[in-house]
């Protein structure tokens, strides 16, 4: 049947019957970034050294740990057996290699630099992982705390207060309106627990859905960026950092400026701030240099824009981007310090009121006691 199609078998696979949890667990959790920039830099390496592309892509295949991995290096490598390129071979699997990685790879196979190509690439994922990295490290200890404090409210409400409140019920007489209301929460969550967990779930997911909305999107990208505590500007700055690398590092790898902008509109991350990005694009289309428009958009900051425009006069723009990024991802790193530095000792606060308001609306009946007793 496929010979009648006109099609010539390259490689015959036994296909798993049914689908496995475990495979599905795998879909879900995808390629982390570390192993696809290992894996550019180590395919950067083989061919630089004169090995053949196919050739390294098999090497890559049997010495890649990562499941999912290894099976889309093996779809890659029969894609390059019969007769794909590679950046088309790679573009079939958006999962695993976006829109940045395809461009550039394709740009050096047009520029016959594909080695100098892939270290830029394996760099710049380097980048934007060390980047999550810094922000992901900056949140763990205030949302260990917060949850602490959900867990402390949560016992108590549950397990303590039910004592004070048999007792109070037994002593009779009125109590204050802090113990009633506290009572009355250990009351509910214990004959209504199933709506305490079933409320939040639904407000995470209706809110999930909501932001993955093209109206949601933009809504809640626009509001990240005016959050308080300086939350807003590291959001923006992270935006900007990653917005530079990404062009500064297309630009140097030969993809030309229009597609280069068309790509980081599309990896941004942040609506608010790709949005506009097409009408640069016309604008760059009519000849205009690119910091005119940029400029324009209003959500870029002044110091990026004459940078740039230094950089277009000395025809250095894509190391001007790149000293941008550093310089923008050395603010963010910055910036998280001195926030988690406040959040840390006001997260522990939390964790004392809670349990202060606790101890007093349980306590405070006991001031009266003997009018209680009757």
């Amino acid at each position: 049947h496929l010979r009648m199609r006109g099609l010539t078998v390259v490689d015959v696979d036994r296909k798993s019957a049914g689908v496995s949890l475990e495979g599905i667990v795998e879909r879900m959790r995808g390629v982390p970034a570390r192993d696809v920039t290992v894996m550019a830099r180590q395919l950067a390496t083989m061919i630089s050294s004169g090995l053949s592309l196919l050739r390294a892509l098999y090497v890559l295949e049997e010495q890649s740990e990562n499941r999912l991995l290894k099976r889309t290096i093996g779809a890659v490598r029969q894609d390059v057996e019969a007769g794909l390129a590679l950046s088309q071979a790679l573009a079939r699997h958006p999962r695993v290699f976006d829109d940045l990685f395809v461009a550039m790879v394709r740009a050096g196979e047009t520029g016959g630099n594909l080695d100098e190509v892939l270290e830029r690439v394996a760099l710049q994922l380097e980048k934007d992982d060390n980047l999550r990295r810094t922000v992901r490290s900056a949140m763990v200890y205030p949302s260990l705390i917060a949850v602490f404090a959900v867990a402390v409210l949560v016992g108590m409400v549950l397990f303590i207060i039910p004592v004070f409140a048999d007792m109070y019920r037994d002593l009779g007489g009125e109590l204050p309106a802090l113990t009633r209301f506290m009572i009355g929460l250990s009351d509910a969550m214990r004959d209504h627990w199933y709506l305490f967990l079933a409320v939040p779930i639904a407000a995470t997911y209706l809110f999930l859905r909501w932001r993955r909305s093209a109206a949601g999107a933009k809504t809640w990208d626009s509001m990240k960026l005016r959050m308080p505590f300086r939350i807003g500007s590291i959001v923006r700055k992270i935006a900007v950092a990653r917005f530079s690398r990404t062009l500064g590092t297309l630009t140097a790898s030969g993809v030309p400026i229009l597609q280069a902008l068309e790509i980081t509109a599309r990896t941004a991350g942040n609506r608010v701030i790709s949005d506009p990005i097409a009408g640069v694009v016309e604008r760059l289309k009519e000849g205009q240099p690119l910091a005119q428009p940029l400029a324009r958009t209003g959500v870029f900051p002044p110091m990026m824009i004459h940078m740039l425009a230094v950089g277009e006069e000395t025809g250095a723009l894509d190391r001007m981007l790149h000293k941008l990024a550093d310089f923008y991802d050395d603010e963010v790193a910055t910036q998280l310090k001195s926030i988690t530095s406040v959040i840390e000792p006001l997260m522990m606060i939390l964790v004392g009121a809670i349990v202060g308001v606790v101890v007093i609306a349980m306590y405070m009946p006991m001031f009266s006691i003997f009018e209680l007793v009757q």
